[in-house]
């Protein structure tokens, strides 16, 4: 596929893993093992366009609220994502809380961005992230270090932010999709970078 005009930064909230795991019959739980492999099909295909940045939601300070097997599902996924893009080409930062017990231990050397390969794109995902956090860090925002998005796309049909980086969606484009993040194609993506095509980016000149 060619676009015209590529997004320097897309946010990505890939949402609906539950939702998509009872549909299954499987548990709540299971639905986060499945929405890695969609995570790395976007990722590439971002690199092959020439998507400047990527960030992606992996869970918020509120979703620890979730009962216990559905918070182990999600932070053994997050470290299973990470670890896995560690043999790949990318520059990877964590933003989160880790001071928090519900930071994986396992991703606190990454809370620095960290090159793999040739770092031909920035990857930033979002573990254990809060925006009142984020906000109100010591020292300035916590994540200070992500540039603000062009283009938002969530899955999962919910119309909302949730949350996800204030200050750096404040212009952003956003495309809601209806399909649950687990059944990820790249069709899909395409219909959000069509869509993008179109619009009006003054940034409010």
């Amino acid at each position: 596929m060619k676009f015209k005009r590529i997004p320097d930064h897309i946010g990505v909230i890939p949402d609906g893993n539950r939702r998509w795991a009872v549909g299954k019959g499987m548990e709540k739980k299971d639905g986060y093992h499945y929405g890695v492999s969609p995570g790395f099909q976007l990722y590439e295909l971002c690199r092959d366009l020439g998507v400047k940045e990527l960030t992606l939601y992996g869970f918020t300070t509120d979703n620890t609220k979730r009962p216990a097997v559905q918070k182990e599902a999600f932070q053994k996924a997050c470290v299973d994502a990470v670890m896995d893009l560690a043999d790949r080409d990318a520059e990877l930062l964590v933003v989160g809380n880790a001071d928090s017990p519900c930071f994986p231990e396992e991703l606190i050397p990454f809370t620095n961005r960290v090159k793999f390969g040739e770092g031909s794109i920035k990857v930033n995902f979002l573990v254990n992230y809060g925006w009142e956090w984020d906000l109100n860090h010591q020292g300035g925002l916590a994540s200070k270090d992500i540039s603000r998005m062009d283009l938002i796309i969530r899955w999962g049909g919910r119309r909302r932010l949730s949350g996800f980086l204030p200050i750096q969606s404040v212009y952003a484009d956003m495309y809601v999709l209806d399909e649950l993040w687990p059944d990820f194609v790249p069709e899909q993506f395409f219909k959000a970078l069509d869509w993008y095509q179109v619009q009006d980016v003054t940034l409010g000149g």
